[in-house]
């Protein structure tokens, strides 16, 4: 598979995989209107992964469609940043999960859609119409939180302590990210970060909420295949159908 193949593949599967996880929570959000507002984000996620999953699969050139790349693929063939394949725990928990990656995403896309390839570019800008709407929704909710009650501020704050370790990987670099880079395919990292951390930052300062410190120990190796246990269980639940009864089709 190209270079190429796989930097599609990684962002197609971000999508999938936070989407199948925000859809867990249908019919059980605290809230109507949240646990409508979180299948919505989740509709748009895995709209956004059919199409880079699709391209993936054409630039592969080996035939594969989204279907079977979503759904045959075992977790060491995943790509994903550990942070979306977490657990939904709480529901601080899957609300600072979801601000993390909604600000990464955003600049991410709005970078993507300068992208040299034409095609990647156009998904970018579909894509981050939604993403601009998912952000705004989770950054003021961290807020209402954050400076809200005692136990409110108390869960929110463990949450962000608890995940922070997972944001690190969104703008490690490897040689793949820096291929891209070189050719204009995709953006310099180092510089998402910059904006990611003054944008998180300036929220969480408004939610009286604390950032922990810098230079903190991070996990990586999602986006080279090596993932939790968690990954496991969740494509074990979201590929039942197709591994139970291979080539089903509505």
């Amino acid at each position: 598979m190209s270079d190429k193949a796989n930097y599609v593949r990684r962002l197609g599967d971000n999508a999938l995989i936070l989407s199948q996880r925000l859809s867990e929570w249908c019919g059980k959000g605290p809230a109507l209107e949240e646990d409508m507002a979180l299948t919505n984000v989740a509709l748009d996620l895995i709209g956004q992964a059919r199409m880079w999953l699709t391209y993936a699969g054409e630039l592969e050139g080996k035939g594969r469609t989204e279907d079977q790349l979503a759904y045959l693929r075992d977790a060491h063939q995943f790509n994903n940043l550990l942070l979306v394949e977490q657990p939904n725990g709480n529901y601080a928990d899957t609300l600072v999960r979801q601000f993390f990656f909604d600000v990464w995403h955003y600049f991410m896309l709005e970078a993507l859609c300068s992208s040299s390839d034409a095609r990647i570019a156009e998904i970018a800008q579909k894509s981050i119409k939604e993403v601009t709407y998912h952000v705004r929704r989770s950054a003021d909710l961290v807020v209402r939180l954050g400076d809200g009650t005692d136990m409110s501020h108390k869960m929110m704050q463990q949450s962000i302590d608890r995940l922070w370790m997972y944001t690190g990987e969104m703008f490690a670099a490897d040689a793949l990210d820096a291929a891209m880079s070189d050719q204009g395919i995709a953006p310099n990292l180092s510089g998402l970060q910059e904006k990611w951390l003054q944008h998180v930052e300036e929220a969480l300062a408004e939610a009286t909420l604390q950032s922990p410190a810098a230079g903190a120990w991070m996990q990586s190796g999602g986006k080279q295949g090596k993932h939790s246990e968690h990954l496991g269980y969740l494509l074990a639940e979201m590929q039942f159908l197709q591994r139970a009864y291979p080539g089903a089709s509505w």
